[in-house]
């Protein structure tokens, strides 16, 4: 069992900056993909950004080059680094964690861009 809590979220303006964290509770964190997504109202919810358990990266064209996911294993977090926020971005954010046919999912922070 897994449990994840996100962090971080808030209201920026757009152009700025914030950085979520999903901290991970379990001694089997390090064999976890990790990932964000986040879903806006009225609409589905969409992947962001992934990490597998190795540290490789991958990442939604709307937010290449803008947000970077990283994780830290012996603090049992991944993080998600948005720079050059956008109100398009408004969201709520949520990690999931996933290991073979098993998956776990956080209950989401709201992030909110203003024009």
């Amino acid at each position: 069992q897994v449990q994840l809590v996100e962090s971080g979220g808030g209201l920026v303006q757009a152009g700025g900056s914030l950085r979520l964290s999903c901290a991970a509770s379990g001694r089997t964190f390090s064999n976890y993909a990790m990932g964000w997504f986040r879903q806006a109202p009225g609409k589905e919810r969409e992947w962001v950004a992934g990490i597998t358990s190795g540290g490789r990266t991958n990442y939604a064209d709307s937010v290449k080059g803008r947000f970077t996911i990283s994780r830290d294993n012996a603090e049992n977090t991944v993080y998600l680094q948005m720079n050059s926020l956008k109100p398009e971005d408004t969201a709520v954010y949520y990690c999931k964690a996933a290991l073979r046919m098993v998956e776990y999912w956080g209950q989401g922070t709201q992030v909110t861009v203003s024009t």
